[in-house]
């Protein structure tokens, strides 16, 4: 904070107010209205929540986006399929308006060139298929999950790891039955390693 030595004439010549107004405003007789609140957080360096201390600053405060719990529910492999364990581990909260339904995490190692790491959260819209080169989760032969990149070419779908040490694996038609797209990888959250 910044020590001007003002005075309540010279604050109040600065904000083009009366120095009786000023002097009501450091009583509490009355309370400055917003933008003399941020004129005067600005003057002085300060967040102008502090300046009107803790009580009756909600009023001021931006309104606060409302939130949704969504539950991360079990794993998902990054690498070679596993067992998608269908448990709720915990919550996240994200935007009410964003379209994500659930997350999973991620284990392995076949998504980091896109930066998605072992033990990171990727947040998931459902839907039943993805449009050509997006990232989804999947589930194949019924109960194994995994996330990759998904590229559709003559008939045939393939699961695409963003890790060159990691094989495509590609499903023909015959073999559709034994995939299914979960839903779109929206986001991805990961802990400071």
């Amino acid at each position: 904070m910044q020590n001007n030595n003002d005075t309540t004439y010279s604050l109040g010549e600065y904000l083009e107010l009366s120095p009786p107004t000023i002097s009501r405003y450091t009583t509490g007789d009355i309370a400055p209205k917003t933008p003399t609140i941020q004129a005067i957080a600005e003057k002085y360096g300060v967040n102008p929540t502090w300046l009107m201390g803790t009580e009756g600053a909600e009023k001021y405060l931006e309104p606060k986006t409302k939130h949704k719990k969504i539950p991360i529910v079990g794993t998902i492999a990054a690498g070679l399929p596993i067992l998608a364990q269908q448990y709720i581990e915990g919550y996240e909260c994200v935007p009410e308006d964003a379209h994500i339904d659930f997350c999973l995490r991620v284990q392995g190692d076949s998504m980091i060139n896109t930066r998605i790491l072992d033990g990171d959260l990727v947040y998931i819209r459902q839907q039943p298929d993805v449009d050509d080169g997006e990232i989804a989760a999947v589930l194949v032969d019924g109960e194994n999950a995994t996330l990759k990149r998904i590229y559709k070419r003559n008939g045939t779908v393939i699961l695409h790891a963003e890790n060159p040490n990691y094989m495509d694996s590609v499903f023909t038609k015959k073999d559709m039955r034994q995939l299914s797209i979960i839903g779109k990888a929206i986001r991805f959250s990961s802990e400071v390693r």
